[in-house]
């Protein structure tokens, strides 16, 4: 029996249309989903400095690996925290200590609570340095400030990367050393110290933007209450059989994309070898493709598997369903995958050893350490997934006899491909087990003639 969003009142007799029965169901209201909360990206050479006159009195901002995001969020009293890939809980990050933080492998975020007003109105992010951001950072860069809503450009370099992110759709705000031409590009100064303006810009924007995506995630959906009937010819219409197919074709649609993606990812990494970071500084630069990677297979299967509900609930119901409706499902169809009461955790990270080797650990604070960012509101179907390396792999090639290219670009291959095992059984895995839950959950609405979510 699949799992149900709430409670059989009574089963009688009622007649329905087309001779159903009619089972009242009592409808616990579905929780409702949280607005992302917004974040401003401050990005460019010039972010340092710019953050620091930003935070002001509340500043400056620590010193972190310069690969890590650092994200500021209100609070009351200051403390850090660092998010590694390989531990399920975030570590106690030394603000006087080394930029480091005294980590075997730098953070993927570290994240800094102060008490400055102007984190009351949006989360402050510095980004990486742009200009050195390859193929996989930009693709990274580009998910962070498509969740937060919007990039301040401070200084020179990433101009591509910024026009990238105006077509994405987030705010661009442009901080300009000296005479800005109008529109969002605001003098700042030569040291970036005049902010003023560009506060209260960024102010006024994130009081529009908390407005905007509360309109379309309203806390009362249109079908959240209510009995929901399915369609007269529900049972004739072959919907379990096309939902089977669907799940299938989508499962080999989403690996077959993700392997050329892992050989594409290989390919890099080689010419990284030969002609850029070397040994030493292959972790840095797999770990970027490896997050990326994750990323990617994601949203690859989230958007499948929101294409596969939509189509499979249209069937049943006879009509498109609304928002509510839809919710209620995905909400039922996601704690059944999650088998409340079952010893074995859905939400995985793949981690890559130094023995080239895929390590697997689960639970969500797991995967939540691999994020540039914090995670999206839970809206998905699927469980969160990571793919990072081991603090052991960077131990592993900072040993300077482990230079050799040809040892190296093995263990890349071998490291490349066992990722590529795991992660495509796992893709597998998912939509096996949405044919199941969902499969499951809509059989019993057409025995019954109502939805029991």
């Amino acid at each position: 029996m699949t799992a149900a969003v709430g409670a059989v009142d009574s089963v009688g007799a009622e007649p329905g249309a087309g001779g159903r029965r009619g089972i009242r169901l009592r409808v616990d209201p579905v929780d409702p989903v949280p607005d992302e909360p917004t974040a401003v990206v401050v990005a460019g050479s010039g972010r340092h400095a710019l953050l620091d006159a930003l935070l002001g009195a509340s500043g400056p901002a620590p010193d972190v690996p310069e690969s890590a995001y650092l994200v500021i969020h209100p609070g009351l009293r200051v403390a850090a925290w660092a998010y590694v890939p390989g531990a399920r809980l975030p570590q106690p990050f030394d603000l006087a200590g080394p930029r480091s933080g005294g980590f075997v492998r730098p953070p993927r975020r570290v994240e800094l609570a102060l008490a400055d007003p102007l984190l009351r109105h949006f989360t402050l992010i510095r980004a990486p340095d742009m200009s050195t951001l390859d193929v996989a950072g930009s693709r990274i860069l580009l998910d962070v400030v498509r969740r937060a809503g919007a990039l301040v450009h401070a200084g020179d370099g990433g101009q591509d990367l910024v026009t990238r992110v105006a077509e994405s759709g987030a705010a661009v705000f442009q901080a300009a050393p000296r005479g800005g031409d109008g529109g969002r590009v605001f003098d700042v100064g030569p040291d970036m110290a005049d902010v003023a303006q560009l506060r209260r810009a960024l102010v006024e924007w994130a009081g529009a933007e908390a407005l905007a995506r509360a309109s379309v995630n309203p806390p009362m959906l249109p079908g959240a209450f209510g009995t929901v009937r399915v369609a007269a010819g529900a049972h004739e219409s072959g919907w379990a059989e096309r939902l089977d197919r669907a799940c299938v074709s989508a499962a080999h649609t989403v690996r077959q994309r993700l392997a050329i993606e892992l050989a594409n990812v290989h390919l890099r990494g080689v010419q990284e070898i030969v002609f850029g970071v070397g040994a030493a500084g292959l972790p840095d630069a797999l770990d970027r493709e490896m997050h990326a990677v994750s990323l990617r297979a994601v949203a690859e299967c989230d958007a499948a598997v929101d294409r596969i509900l939509d189509d499979a609930l249209t069937q049943v119901l006879g009509e498109i369903p609304p928002e509510g409706v839809r919710r209620r499902v995905a909400l039922a169809v996601r704690r059944e995958i999650a088998g409340e009461g079952d010893a074995s955790d859905p939400a995985r990270v793949l981690l890559v050893t130094s023995t080239a080797g895929v390590a697997t650990i689960t639970g969500a604070g797991a995967v939540t350490a691999l994020g540039a960012y914090r995670d999206e509101p839970d809206r998905a179907v699927l469980p969160p997934l990571g793919v990072g390396l081991s603090g052991a792999c960077y131990q592993y090639w900072a040993a300077p006899d482990r230079a050799d290219q040809a040892h190296t670009r093995s263990w890349l291959q071998q490291a490349v491909r066992g990722v590529e095992l795991e992660l495509l059984s796992e893709v597998t895995r998912r939509f096996e087990t949405v044919r199941r839950s969902l499969g499951g959950l809509l059989a019993d609405a057409v025995d019954h003639g109502i939805l029991l979510a």
